[in-house]
This record gives C-alpha cells, structure tokens and sequence, in this order.
C-alpha cells in the first residue's frame, strides 16, 4: 500500500468522515463539561487551548493525543477510562483501522488468552472507583471486605489438580 493511500486513512473513515471512535469521545467530553457547567471558552481557557480546538474535539473533526485526553480528564474529574465507557460494538467496529485491517485480524491465530486482570475493563472501574475514596478508614474497611470474600469465594471452590 503506497504511503499517500496509507496516510488518507490516518484517523479518519475511507470516506472521510470523523473516526466514530474520537467522536463517541468528544460526545463524552462534551457531556461531561456541560454537567460540570463549564462554557467552552473556560473549559478551553483551563487547558490552555482556544474553544475552536474544543469544538473540534467534541466534533471529534480533531484527534486528541493521549497526554491531552489526560489533561482533560483531570479537568473534568474523571479517569481516562470515562471517555470510552458506553461505546458500542457499532462505533468500534467502523474504526478505520478494524476496517483497513479486517482480512489480517481474521488469519491471526492468537493462541489462548492472556489473563491479565488489568486489561478486564470492570477490575479498571472498581481499581478507578476505589481510588475516589477519600475516606482511609472507609477504603481500608473496604479493602479487607473485598480479601475477605475472595478467600471465602477461594475456599469453597473444588481444587485444581496437579499434573
């Protein structure tokens, strides 16, 4: 594939429309500052941006880069992780890049998979949802809850044999 037709998708739709996904979070971004009653001049003015840029961004016209959708979510108090939640499998499946690299994704035998408990989206919103407590008796009673209940949950389980 030349460099030009490569680059022509970049971020955008084969018919040049807005990814869905930047969309879907500009649409959060947007709904987030007007719950917290912010104008897009003050919202814009708190991230050192012009409202345009902001327009663009809930527009979703502009891509935002990861150190920016940082910064935004710490000025609309929200993890990163908020700006993705509510995504439909409709929104993800028009990525342009899932579109591009569709036939490749489905010839890749990927083997078992990884278990890692940080790539499970709801152990990230309880890890996000704990971390907003800022109560340390309130969080530690909570912690030894949680340890509890998994030891309990553990220990009535049948044992795995060794092999």
């Amino acid at each position: 594939m030349s460099k030009e037709k490569r680059a022509s998708y970049r971020g955008r739709c084969p018919d040049g429309s807005p990814n869905p996904i930047d969309v879907h979070v500009g649409q959060r971004i947007r709904v987030r500052r007007c719950n917290l009653g912010l104008s897009q001049e003050k919202f814009a003015s708190m991230l050192g941006l012009t409202f345009q840029q902001i327009q663009k961004y809930e527009a979703g016209t502009n891509r935002i880069g990861c150190s920016r959708l940082w910064d935004i979510g710490q000025v609309l108090q929200v993890p990163v992780s908020y700006f993705f939640d509510e995504m439909d499998k409709d929104i993800t499946d028009k990525s342009p890049r899932k579109l591009l690299n569709q036939d490749a994704a489905d010839n890749i035998d990927v083997g078992e998979a990884v278990d890692d408990p940080l790539l499970d989206t709801r152990n990230m919103s309880i890890i996000s949802a704990f971390q907003r407590i800022r109560n340390p008796e309130v969080a530690k009673h909570l912690y030894k809850l949680i340890i509890s209940m998994s030891a309990t949950v553990e220990a009535s389980l049948p044992k795995k044999k060794q092999k």
